[in-house]
């Protein structure tokens, strides 16, 4: 074997070992989870990252591997970070297989929040979770840049004649191999099926799930646009492996 891959690999190695912020991944590994799994450094966070209030819990799955999790993982055409990433933990995050968040990422999971992230799940750069209720992205479920899902309007509405208070919170579901474009934002009572693409700028607030599978929708707020369709999950599996699973 040429020794010239051995020296290309070893170099893009050593790089990727240079963006990994070991101090915070170390600290955030042995806060959550017993000796035997943190010290596997299952989750990995690169560059800076501004660390709120870390308490609630983080459950991973028992097949553990090193940098399973990344947050702020180099992994898209953005390659300049900066630096205002931040996290929030008081509830709970299940994260069910590999899972990546971008660069400059924002992630809020109130005391009474539910966050489930299914395997190969990724929130692109410059995005926004903020979970108070219940967020769940099933498997394949990959957002794009300066996406947010946000199940909360954070202040009480009510109706003026009728002074009746509407649902401040509401839970969100995307389906699984959901192919979201950038800029997308998902409020609450939110439901894609599996299968489902999103178009670039689209408000989604609603159930859409009635619409079937393998469908293109987009507007504010979504409609259908187009049938027959989806993403090449099969024909994109090597690189989407390539890319997320880092070790």
């Amino acid at each position: 074997m040429s020794i010239r891959p051995l020296y290309r690999k070893l170099r893009e190695r050593c790089r990727l070992y240079r963006k990994i912020n070991w101090c915070k991944s170390v600290y955030c590994n042995f806060k959550y989870f017993s000796f035997a799994k943190a010290r596997k450094l299952p989750v990995l966070f690169y560059g800076k990252v501004h660390f709120g209030k870390l308490k609630g819990s983080i459950s991973l799955p028992d097949d553990l591997r090193m940098g399973m999790i990344g947050f702020g993982q180099p992994y898209e055409l953005v390659i300049r970070s900066r630096g205002i990433a931040q996290i929030h933990i008081e509830g709970q995050i299940m994260f069910k297989g590999y899972v990546q968040f971008g660069l400059d990422y924002f992630l809020h999971v109130g005391s009474e929040g539910k966050l489930t992230m299914g395997h190969m799940a990724s929130v692109a750069s410059n995005s926004k979770v903020i979970c108070h209720q219940e967020i769940t992205f099933g498997d394949y479920a990959r957002l794009g840049s300066e996406a947010q899902v946000i199940d909360t309007n954070f202040h009480a509405m009510r109706t003026v004649t009728s002074n009746t208070p509407l649902p401040m919170r509401g839970p969100i579901s995307i389906g699984s191999y959901n192919f979201i474009s950038n800029r997308v934002t998902f409020l609450q009572g939110t439901k894609t099926p599996d299968h489902c693409t999103v178009a670039s700028n689209s408000l989604c607030t609603k159930d859409i799930t009635s619409l079937g599978q393998n469908i293109l929708v987009g507007g504010i707020p979504v409609k259908l646009l187009r049938e027959d369709i989806d993403r090449d999950w099969a024909g994109e599996q090597a690189m989407l492996d390539k890319y997320l699973k880092l070790f």
